[in-house]
Formats: C-alpha cells, structure tokens, sequence
C-alpha cells in the first residue's frame, strides 16, 4: 500500500501497484495483503471461516479517523463469521512520547490511552485493543517494541529507516 497515515479501505480481489490507503481487505485466495511499519502498528483480520482478511497500517491519525471501525465494518458485510485480529510489533506506550497537542487530541477519543509518567506518551495499542473490544473482535497481541528492539525498523529511533512487513493471505481452496 502507499500508506499515508489515513482512513482509505480498499476491497482488493487482485495484484495492484501500491494502491493508496491504509488498509486492504480481500476475498481472494493465495492474494497476499502486506502493511509495512516502521512503529505504527500492523493490524491483521481474518474471519473464522476464513473467507475475508485484512492488513491495515494503524496509526495515531488512523485511529483517531476510525480506520479500524471501518475496516470491520466492511468486513463483515462480507462475512458473518467471528472476526480475529492480530496486532504486530510497534511502538509502545512507554517510548511513544508526545507533546500536549497531539495528547489532547487523542485523549478525545481514547481519554485511557493518554499516560503522563514524566512526559506524555499514548498507548497506542491500548486503543486499538479498546476500539477492537468494543466491536467484538479476538485480538492477539504479539508485542515487541519497536524503538526498543534493535532488530526492528524503528523511526522514532533512528529517523531515516526501513520498514517491516505484516502480511495475510487466505488459503488456497481444494
């Protein structure tokens, strides 16, 4: 995807070059979705009878925009089974540091989510993990920080980086 820190779902049903949003659902067997992060979180759906999935790149803005919500919502016009959800390595709320601004903000819509230790930092997945609760959605949280693991890409450390893949594809009927 050609993220950008959104709100665009787009229903996917084959290959194409970098479409822009930030999230991509398909149908499709053997079509692999990808998000690429670098300490935003990549978020992967399924559904139990594993007939729609999900990748989408969650972000402070795309969580304040809802992205989550809609992506779930589109998802189940699709199908009526349970949903799962899987939330990769990112930023957590220890070294997710920010200025009163951007707290008040997403204090508005997460008021949980905003921590004050020494400075201000926001629990990025403690929201996504509300917001996914709230919509009866299973989560799986496989968390490693990404600012403080050095063997993953991380922009709030090192500025100019690399980014890591979360990846979902649905399995190929017989």
């Amino acid at each position: 995807m050609n993220q950008v820190h959104g709100e665009t779902v787009q229903l996917i049903h084959a290959t194409v070059n970098d479409p822009t949003a930030d999230a991509l659902i398909t149908t499709e067997p053997a079509l692999g979705l990808a998000v690429m992060v670098a300490d935003c979180i990549p978020l992967l759906l399924w559904d139990e009878a594993m007939s729609v999935v999900a990748a989408v790149h969650v972000g402070r803005r795309g969580a304040i925009n809802g992205i989550v919500a809609k992506v779930v919502s589109q998802m189940r016009t699709l199908s009526t089974a349970p949903l799962f959800a899987e939330i990769g390595p990112h930023i957590c709320a220890e070294c997710y540091i920010v200025g009163e601004d951007i707290a008040s903000e997403f204090g508005d819509h997460f008021p949980n989510a905003v921590l004050r230790k020494i400075e201000l930092t926001l629990d990025l997945s403690g929201a996504l993990r509300s917001a996914l609760a709230e919509l009866k959605v299973a989560v799986t949280d496989v968390h490693s920080c990404t600012v403080e693991n050095p063997q993953l890409y991380s922009y709030r450390r090192d500025g100019v980086t690399g980014r890591f893949v979360g990846m979902i594809a649905l399995p190929v009927r017989q």
